[in-house]
This record gives C-alpha cells, structure tokens and sequence, in this order.
C-alpha cells in the first residue's frame, strides 16, 4: 500500500506500553490483512470492527487501532499486537492514513450541503480544466476528470480516500473538487485532508434515519469548516439559503475568510437570469464588476451551483474575469437535470437525481421557465431511509407538476407497495389539480409518463439520477433511468427494432 515500511509511531499512533511496530500497509477490511499491517477496528452502525480482530490477528496484524468497547470486545486476542485506543479512533485512522499515502493533489476543495454537491464540484474540476489545470472531481459519480477511478462511496473511508488521493497526484493532478457527505464528515473521513477552501449550497431535510435530528444533521454538515478546513481556508457561503448565515459565523469564529454568495447579497452575486429552451443567460457581480455568460443548463438552480463554483475557484487562486469566460463550456453533470431524449414533438425528457423533497420542489420549479406546456414528473422514495420525507416527496410533486406517477425508487428491504403509499399520501393531501398516479413498476410509469407528453411539455424523472442499478431486497438489479428514457421515446414512436 505504502511505499516503505514505517514505524507505528511515524502515523502518529501511540501503544500501549510503548510498542511501536513496523507497519507495512493498513485496513479496515480484515480479509486484506497480511503480515505486519494496522488493522483499524472501527465501531459501526451493526457491528463493531472489532468483531473482525480475531481473523486480523491471525492474518498477521502487528497493530490494532480501536476504541476502549474494542479492547473489551477482542480483549483475548490482543497480547501478541500493538494496540492503539483512543477515543475518537476514526479521526485516528483518518489522519494516519494521509500520513501513511503522503501525497494529495496541491490545491483541493470540499462541498457540502443536502443537494448540489455533485453539481459544483463538477464545475468547479470543469472550470479548472478550461483554466489548463490538471483537476478532478471525486463524489457520487466516482473520479472524474484528467483522471478517472471509480468510488463506491460519495465520501470514502478514509484509506480508500487517501489512496486515490495519492494516485491522483501521482498521475499529475494538481487540483481536486471533492465532495463533503454529512455521513463522511461525522465519521471523520476527511480529517487528514488538506483543504485550501470549502462550500456550502443549502440545508434541508435528508438522511435523518442516521442523524436522527436536523440539529445533529446540520452540525455533520458544520463540521467542514468547524473541523476539517483549516484555519486559513476560505468559506465560501451561499447565503440565500436560511443557514448560510450559521454557517458563515461558525466558519468566521475559526478565523476564516468568508466568500459570501447569493442573489441577495454577497461578495458574489447572481443579479439577472433569462431563460429558454436549452439553457439560460446570466448576470453576475463580482468585486464592482459585472460579468455576463451563457449557461447551456437547465434549472434555475443551476446558476446558483455555478456561482458557489466560480467563488471556490477564485478563492483558489483564480482570475476573476477568465473564471466567468469558461461558463459557457460547461457541461451537465451526470444525473442532474441531464437531457435523456426527446420525442418527435419536441417535448423533452430530463433525469436528476433530486431525492429529496426540497430537491424535487426545486427541480420542477427550476424547470417551469424553460417549459412551454405541462410539467409531468416521476418520483419515488427509497427504502431503509428516512420515512418522514416520503409523504413529502409526494407533495412537492403534487405541488409543482401538473401529471405525477408515484413509482419506486430503491425499496431495499422494504415493501414497495407501503413506501408508495406514503408518498401518495401526500401527493393527494395536496389536494391541488395534479393528477396522481400510482404505477410499482418504475420502467412502466416511465413509459407512462413519456406517453403523456404533449408539444411543449417536459417530463422529469427523479431520484436516481447516475444509478446505474435498483436495488431491491438484496440484490441490484440494471436500470438505468436515461436508457429507459430513449427506449420508452423509441418504443413509443415506433423507432425499436
């Protein structure tokens, strides 16, 4: 893993009794122990790594990393290996692992926030790029850029992160947008990473199955400029969101600098936006200058991540003025508000990966500029996460689309049929003028929803956006929401052969 052998203390770890072994890799995974490593023996959400120190040990670990719980859940097996306890063992591992790898690209950023982190990080490694700067993003879609390499996670464990980290600098990468997931920041995976700024978009409801509260949900999401960038980092802040204000306070008591962005107010401000069918016009300020672009987006909402993406690269550094002259070279990300196909009318179908109630209200509302006729739109909910947001789900789309077909998204260990009917819940207690219908099968209400597109109409499919798979019960099964888009418009219009 590492390029030499290096003593345990050289990670910054500390024995017990003063035991300081060579190391010669680390893991979390106990199957990929050999001779001499550092197993970290982390607790989980099911079961605690330490569960797993028994098959280490016999792997031939020469240190163990673990918390107190560990010591006493493995306390048999741990006379013959170094171990190291601490309270806060991923921060540990976290930062032994950027010890151990030794290199990440020179200049590096992290996003965070409930949407729009693929999307800015995306543009922020697009706009590098069009600067002639070796970049890359890393997230949801995997790596991506100069350099590509897939990730199975939007914010990896931390020596998966860091490996792909020094793989990147070593295959001339220089500078990286990464993105920051509320899950990753609690369990301290980016402790280690050497930020030289950090974004935040928006906050809103997601994910409370694991954090349980906004509170505990917003202050995972803090913890990027309460912990992780350092002092001398800049903050830039999309204030237009009701907690950027909380944000840029907490940031400015470490001592940072803050950027602030919004269509309100800011150091960088969004002042104008003109729409039409395949993108819009915008206007920006920035510095008592005023720069103007063409935006081949579509969405509202889009503007926004560009400006937080724009503020990030200035913040690194950037001239202004050649910063807004890239604008009109960017492309759509992946997943988010991506053109899928077109039927013979010119009604389009877009795929994004909204999966969120604020985040599918936002999608449609971003859309109605851009469309004609009616909005149509399918939505579902997943399974094994948080049940609050599915009645909401189902009103955001009832509220802002004129046809909504409930289908599923990623039921998981659930029951499709009970996820449904929540959403439907709340799409009907809307009460509005929407039609709502309840379709299982996700490929059916797709072709539905492509049938039911008139001259001038646009239909958004929402929830999985880049998925390339639906997982049911245990087992992921292909679908690809853009490829069935084109089939359901080539079936449709008699183009299947």
């Amino acid at each position: 893993m590492g390029a030499q052998a290096r003593s345990l203390s050289s990670l910054g770890l500390t024995a017990r009794g003063g035991a300081n072994p060579e190391i010669i890799g680390i893991a979390v995974d106990s199957r990929e122990v050999k001779d001499g490593f550092l197993f970290a023996a982390m607790p989980g959400s099911r079961v605690h790594g330490a569960e797993f120190i028994q098959y280490a040990v016999r792997m031939g670990a020469s240190a163990i990393l673990t918390d107190v719980l560990g010591v006493e859940i493995a306390a048999e097996w741990l006379s013959d290996v170094a171990v190291v306890v601490t309270d806060a063992p991923r921060e540990a591992l976290s930062r032994s692992a950027a010890l151990w790898f030794g290199a990440q690209p020179e200049v590096m950023v992290a996003v965070t926030g409930t949407n729009g982190k693929t999307s800015v990080s995306t543009f922020v490694r697009q706009i590098w790029i069009e600067l002639d700067l070796p970049a890359v993003n890393l997230g949801t879609t995997g790596v991506e850029g100069a350099w590509t390499a897939p990730l199975a996670h939007t914010t990896p464990e931390p020596i998966t992160l860091h490996r792909t980290l020094a793989d990147a600098k070593a295959n001339g990468i220089t500078h990286a947008a990464m993105e920051a997931s509320s899950h990753g920041l609690d369990q301290r995976r980016l402790d280690g990473v050497t930020l030289k700024a950090a974004g935040f978009t928006n906050f809103s409801q997601d994910h409370l199955d694991y954090h349980k509260t906004f509170e505990a949900y917003f202050d995972a999401k803090a913890a990027l400029f309460a912990r992780v960038l350092p002092e001398d980092g800049i903050a830039v802040i999309n204030l237009d969101d009701a907690r950027g204000v909380d944000m840029a306070a907490i940031a400015r008591a470490r001592g940072q600098t803050v950027l602030a962005v919004g269509r309100d107010g800011g150091d960088l401000r969004l002042t104008a936006q003109r729409f039409d069918a395949t993108g819009q016009d915008v206007r920006f300020e920035y510095d008592g200058k005023a720069y103007t672009a063409r935006l081949p987006l579509i969405g509202g909402f889009q503007a926004d991540n560009v400006m937080l993406a724009c503020g990030l690269v200035i913040a690194c550094g950037a001239e202004p003025a050649r910063v807004f002259e890239t604008l009109p070279h960017l492309g759509t990300v992946r997943g988010r508000m991506q053109l899928a196909a077109t039927r013979k009318s010119g009604a389009a179908v877009f795929v994004d990966y909204s999966h969120t109630p604020d985040a599918v209200a936002t999608a449609l509302k971003a859309m109605r500029p851009h469309v004609m006729g009616r909005l149509v739109v399918v939505v579902g909910a997943g399974g094994d996460r948080d049940m609050g947001k599915r009645p909401l789900m189902g009103q955001a789309a009832a509220e802002n689309a004129d046809i909504v077909f409930i289908t599923d998204d990623n039921p998981r260990s659930e029951d499709p049929a009970l996820i449904r009917a929540a959403v439907m819940e709340g799409a009907l207690g809307v009460g509005g003028t929407a039609s709502v219908t309840e379709v299982g099968d996700r490929a059916e209400a797709i072709l539905r929803g492509v049938d039911a597109l008139g001259p001038g109409d646009a239909l958004l499919i929402a929830g999985k956006g880049h998925e390339a798979g639906q997982i049911v019960g245990d087992d992921v099964l292909p679908f690809d929401d853009v490829e069935q888009a084109s089939v359901a418009v080539a079936a449709l219009e008699g183009r299947l052969t």
